[in-house]
């Protein structure tokens, strides 16, 4: 358990830690970072010196031996007051590779060890520098792929998606207590469960909870993007549609029908939102047998996406055009060409369903498609958005759950026992969120994809 595995910044059995925290390359400055009990030695043998804490310095460093590697600036973080909690000694060198190299070759010789993905962001989480939810908002940051992801990101960082855990933390340890006091005085448990409003602050707590989880998973779109496939018949403008939404000549197009044969994808951003978006083969009856094999593809490509666009030709009859498309995702029906038919630009939603009219060739109800993307993945463009990851969602659902089991049990068998562990592990799986329960395996899995040196 992660409460059980709090690493103590002064202890000496801790490695030390080294990486090259700049991308791989040729570059003006390359940074080296240091993090452990080792690093005031280290300091010495690099530099000659210890830095005045959390002063810049420029400064030669050297080899084991004395030689000059490099000059650039060192910075000494002491601990806890550093990133990690621990020692933590920043050089900035030169960016070249191979200056890089001597300098890890010599740190390593003075007593560190080069670092995994991400263990530095995991120590900081380990001595409570952040929570989880805080130390993978590191790693969505550096690869944020738009503005509204970095912004979600930061928020995440800032600690305002662990806030609203908490928050939720602290009404269920609150639950816990009433229920633990009226176990501890059996002859008046229905007394104190109802002076206490119990069944009220279960229904209170569940819808706070769907809102969390409201919000969280517009931080999973944010993050993870939404998967986009365009499907139809031939010749109906999958590939002109596919050039509008990403603005350029992503796709031939012609007026042969069956152009596109193997699947193209693109990527663009919605108001913030993240979409692949995936050109396919039209589908039809054929015994060509690569064109078969392109069908194929497509049919796979939409059985996994989140989203997919039925595009139809306004010109001819549906049933003759509606493909035999085996998805469980979100189906946009695309009336296109009325450029041609001369009907007007619309989008209607009847329940599930989406049906936008609109030109690829002209643009016209290009906005009604972007409504309609947006509205089909939930996504309302805000500037309170924080980031969340699938785990995230996964946990508030499965605490949900329980609350939602707590609250039965009151309503049709009040044991005090079984409701106390429906809320033991409501507070467990929320607490998952931010690290209070975790186990190794998964810290492995999330900081395994964090960058080295981060």
């Amino acid at each position: 358990m992660a409460e059980q595995a709090r690493l103590v910044a002064a202890n000496d059995e801790i490695d030390t830690i080294v990486a090259v925290a700049t991308p791989p390359g040729v570059g003006g400055i390359g940074i080296i970072r240091i993090s452990g009990p080792a690093t005031l030695y280290i300091a010495q043998t690099v530099l000659g010196i210890l830095p005045e804490p959390r002063t810049a310095i420029f400064r030669s460093f050297f080899d084991n031996t004395g030689q000059i590697l490099d000059q650039g600036i060192a910075l000494y973080f002491p601990a806890p007051d550093s990133y990690t909690a621990e020692h933590v000694l920043e050089l900035q060198a030169h960016g070249s590779p191979v200056v890089l190299d001597m300098l890890l070759k010599t740190i390593c010789q003075a007593g560190a060890r080069l670092a995994r993905p991400g263990e530095f962001t995991e120590r900081a989480f380990l001595n409570n520098k952040l929570d989880l939810a805080q130390a993978e908002a590191v790693a969505d940051l550096i690869n944020a792929g738009s503005i509204a992801a970095a912004r979600g990101a930061a928020r995440s960082l800032q600690g305002e998606f662990s806030k609203a855990v908490y928050a939720l933390v602290e009404r269920l340890i609150e639950l816990r207590t009433y229920v633990e006091v009226a176990i501890d005085f059996p002859d008046e448990d229905i007394d104190l469960l109802e002076s206490a409003g119990i069944a009220g602050q279960l229904n209170t707590l569940a819808s706070a909870i769907q809102a969390l989880r409201a919000q969280t998973e517009q931080g999973v779109v944010l993050r993870e993007g939404v998967r986009v496939v365009l499907s139809g018949p031939p010749n109906a403008g999958k590939s002109s549609l596919l050039n509008a939404l990403v603005r350029y000549d992503a796709a031939l197009v012609t007026d042969v029908a069956g152009t596109t044969r193997d699947i193209i994808r693109e990527r663009l951003n919605l108001d913030g939102m993240p979409l692949e978006i995936a050109d396919t083969a039209g589908l039809r009856d054929s015994h060509d047998p690569i064109e078969q094999m392109g069908m194929s593809r497509a049919r796979e490509a939409a059985a996994t996406a989140d989203i997919v666009l039925i595009v139809l030709d306004d010109n001819e009859a549906l049933d003759n055009q509606m493909p035999d498309v085996p998805t469980d995702a979100t189906r946009i029906t695309v009336r296109n060409k009325i450029d041609l038919s001369g009907t007007l630009p619309r989008y209607v939603q009847d329940g599930d369903t989406h049906t936008v009219w609109m030109s690829a060739k002209t643009g016209e109800g290009m906005d009604n498609l972007r409504y309609a993307l947006r509205t089909a993945a939930g996504y309302e463009p805000k500037e309170t958005l924080f980031m969340a990851r699938r785990r995230h969602l996964e946990a508030i659902d499965t605490c949900a759950r329980h609350v939602h089991a707590a609250r039965e049990l009151i309503d049709h068998n009040p044991d005090l026992v079984l409701i106390a562990e429906e809320l033991r592990l409501a507070h467990r799986h929320i607490g998952e969120v931010v690290g209070e329960f975790t186990t190794e395996d998964l810290l492995g899995a999330i900081f395994s994809s964090f960058c080295i040196g981060k």
